[in-house]
């Protein structure tokens, strides 16, 4: 056999490939290229850049780049130029085989726009394959009795090539016995024949060796030999018959191995040995003989592997039928494969977005991808679709290209991520389908303000607090992702009671917990009133305000602040009078005490602690008033002393004290008189004293009750007559109190003052309290008292040696 030449060919192709190319074709976005098989890589095949109306640096810049459908890229882009080259060596019989075209097609995607254009290339045939013989050698018997003109069919050479360099005829070596005639099948194919020109003598000669070549038509031609040896046998003169010969049979490809899809006969007029037949499969170097078996006793042709509609649509399989001493006849089956919907639809992803921004217009483009089918007819027909409910469509190109885009705006508080179902279905029965997955996350802006759970917030704090005590928590929640959901906090600037809100109150920036910085005074101030800004980290950043209410709670933290009886100023004790005809619940006086706390800190009670007559006087729990609690005898004692606490009832409690005394007459001269009796002078000295101690005292009450008239005569106008004056001045001194109880007014204006004596026996401490207002009934601050004491401050009269000294805790 001839062996290929070198490729000095392809120096002489490149210029008419030039030309080929120079034929493309652009019709609604087909663009058309030929080029030769076996040519160089780089080679030049198509300008793009200018098919597509732009210069060359522009296809780099706008992203233009070759897609195709899962094969070997054949074909590349020259960035610098803009031109179609081949990527590699490109084989036309391993891409289309017998093919009379070969076609290969492929797009042009150009990413900026996502714009798809079709190519077209022709790959043409060059002679680069020589005919080949299925068998090196080929034995043919024959009977001696053969005629001349008895034809002998050969076996058939295979040219891988096509049109011209394809097999185009077959020559025999001159020889004496045989010549060479090549019929032609209805396909065109060339079937040659041994004829018989004079009968044989097998006698002579049993052998004959014959070369059989197989020539093509390229320039350079290249052939094939193969050896024929021809044998000469005694009287069989028929070779067998096939009952047709071309048998046709249709496969559906789905049949399993082991299938009889048919059965052949042929027949031989011979007798006995002579006409025996068996049955052969002709050897070719495509795959066929690998699909089918023939066996050679039955003529059955079986399945040995499966058929596959997407490798091959048919095959010819060439088989012979011999007879015992070796005459054969040729046929040949040609099987349909039928397409069944065996191959789901496949995706090719040509560009994917795995993140999109939530503030994207409607119509931003996610994923551009092929769906393709391997199938055929309704079986290649593709449905797209996409789960209801999202916000996004499919939009068909060309050449079953699809486009993910968006419908509406995107949220990424509402969904941060999409995983996108896309479904394809063929158009079988039943339908095969296929889902591809597309993962995109959606890209946070900053749209969201923090917002607090509440439109307002309440506090509350015990006063007396330690410094840097966490006092409340607040959070904002921000539905954004990452910087936009990083929230800061902070306080408005204010003042509280000229005060800088910042020296009370600070916040954690971070956590939004606030701290007390100093240590708060219920009796100071009661609430605050703050306002608190959570703002993100966005850009720009978003911010929202709580207000926040601080409630300071009250402590048990003051004792109760005793208001009457007041405490002189020189640490004696006041005196109440009670007269002795006094019935049992005479108020002899009321304790009044207030509490700077509140609620149950302030709620007083008030109780009799020591008295030096125990029984005599009660005190109201609730109202502090001192009344007796039996009828006086006259073996009481003229002065009590009664020791009131005052407690509130707070968690510890706390109480004050006041020490009352209480003296035992009708009016201070009785006062002045009982306690002159109670002790003798103990020497001269100290009785010359307390008479003059007792004549001052009667002189001061004197002047008292002439100050009384006076106010009296003044207030009623019609009583100036200076009778009445000289008879009050004269008399006043030996006068009872009780005379002027019946005088319209006086006994009034009288009960608004309390006549306070301290005596002792030792006059020399004896003092003398002048007059001032009784509050006993009526609560007043102590403000209020300072403002009305229009006297002097009470001074102490007489102090008893064994009186109890005024406390207060």
């Amino acid at each position: 056999m001839a062996a290929p030449p070198e490729w000095t060919l392809q120096g002489r192709l490149i210029p008419l490939c030039l030309l080929w190319a120079a034929l493309w074709e652009t019709g609604a976005g087909l663009m058309r290229y030929s080029v030769p098989e076996e040519i160089d890589k780089g080679s030049f095949v198509g300008n793009i850049a200018k098919d597509l109306g732009l210069e060359a640096p522009v296809l780099v810049q706008r992203g233009v780049r070759i897609v195709s459908r899962g094969r070997t890229q054949l074909f590349a882009l020259h960035p610098r130029s803009g031109s179609l080259v081949t990527a590699g060596r490109i084989d036309r019989e391993e891409l289309c085989a017998q093919s009379a075209r070969c076609l290969v097609n492929f797009n042009i995607l150009m990413e900026d726009t996502l714009n798809i254009y079709s190519v077209e290339v022709e790959i043409t045939d060059i002679n680069d394959n020589a005919p080949r013989f299925g068998v090196d050698e080929l034995e043919v018997k024959i009977s001696e009795l053969t005629t001349a003109g008895f034809r002998i069919p050969l076996k058939t050479a295979h040219d891988a090539d096509v049109g011209k360099n394809g097999l185009q005829k077959y020559q025999l070596n001159p020889n004496d016995h045989f010549s060479l005639d090549v019929q032609s099948g209805v396909d065109g194919n060339k079937f040659p024949e041994l004829v018989l020109e004079q009968a044989l003598d097998r006698e002579e000669e049993t052998t004959h060796h014959l070369v059989l070549t197989a020539l093509d038509g390229g320039d350079p031609v290249l052939s094939g030999t193969s050896r024929i040896r021809v044998v000469v046998l005694d009287a069989n003169d028929n070779a067998p018959l096939f009952t047709q010969p071309e048998y046709h049979v249709s496969v559906p490809e789905d049949k399993p191995i082991g299938t009889r899809i048919l059965t052949v006969t042929a027949t031989d007029v011979d007798e006995g040995y002579n006409a025996q037949v068996a049955y052969f499969q002709e050897k070719s170097p495509d795959e066929t003989t690998e699909v089918f078996e023939l066996k050679s006793t039955s003529g059955e042709i079986t399945l040995t592997r499966r058929l596959d509609y997407e490798d091959a649509k048919f095959h010819e399989i060439d088989i012979e039928a011999r007879d015992g001493p070796g005459l054969l006849t040729r046929a040949k089956v040609i099987v349909t494969v039928l397409d069944v919907n065996d191959n789901a639809p496949e995706f090719y992803m040509t560009s994917v977005s795995s993140s999109v921004p939530e503030d994207s217009p409607p119509g931003t483009v996610i994923a551009l991808f092929n769906v393709h089918d391997r199938d055929s007819g309704q079986n290649a027909l593709i449905t797209c679709s996409l789960p209801d409910n999202l916000p996004f469509k499919l939009e068909r190109s060309v050449d079953n290209y699809h486009r993910l885009v968006t419908t509406r705006a995107l949220d990424r508080e509402q969904f941060s991520s999409y995983n996108i179902t896309v479904t394809a279905r063929d158009g079988g029965d039943p339908s095969l389908s296929t889902k591809a997955h597309v993962w995109l996350q959606v890209a946070d802006i900053n749209d969201n303000p923090p917002a607090f759970p509440q439109a307002s917030y309440s506090a509350y704090i015990p006063e007396n607090n330690l410094r840097g005590a966490s006092i409340f928590a607040l959070m904002a929640q921000d539905p954004d992702s990452e910087d936009n959901a990083h929230v800061t906090y902070s306080l408005t600037e204010d003042s509280v009671q000229g005060a800088p809100l910042s020296s009370y109150i600070s916040i954690n920036t971070d956590i939004g917990v606030l701290y007390a910085l100093c240590s708060f005074d219920y009796e100071q101030f009661r609430e605050l009133q703050l306002w608190v800004t959570a703002m993100d980290s966005g850009k720009p950043p978003l911010s929202s305000n709580v207000s926040l209410r601080l409630f300071i709670l009250d402590q048990n933290d003051n004792v109760p602040e005793i208001l009457y009886p007041t405490l002189p100023t020189d640490g004696s004790t006041g005196v109440e009078l009670a007269p002795r005809s006094a019935e049992p619940g005479y108020l002899v006086t009321k304790v009044v005490a207030v509490d700077r706390d509140s609620g149950q800190n302030a709620w007083l009670s008030y109780r009799l602690l020591k008295a030096s007559e125990p029984g005599l006087f009660s005190v109201g729990l609730h109202t502090g008033e001192v009344h007796t609690a039996r009828a006086l005898l006259d073996r009481d004692a003229l002065k009590q002393s009664l020791v009131v606490a005052v407690q509130d009832h707070g968690q510890p409690p706390l109480s004050a004290t006041v020490t009352l005394t209480v003296a035992i007459a009708d009016s201070i001269p009785d006062v002045l008189a009982d306690l002159g009796s109670l002790e003798s002078p103990a020497n001269p000295e100290d009785s010359d004293l307390t008479l003059y101690l007792v004549v001052a005292l009667a002189s001061v009450s004197c002047i008292f009750l002439a100050f009384v008239i006076v106010l009296l005569a003044v207030r009623l106008r019609r009583w100036h007559t200076s009778r009445l004056l000289q008879a009050s001045a004269g008399g006043l001194a030996g006068l009872p109190a009780s005379h002027f109880v019946g005088m319209d007014g006086v006994q009034a204006f009288l009960q608004t003052y309390s006549h306070e004596v301290s005596l002792t026996a030792d006059s020399r401490k004896s003092h003398l309290i002048f007059p001032q207002p009784n509050y006993a009934d009526t609560l007043i601050s102590q403000d209020s008292c300072e403002k009305r004491e229009f006297l002097s401050n009470p001074q102490s009269l007489l102090e008893d040696k064994g009186a109890e000294p005024f406390s207060q805790f």
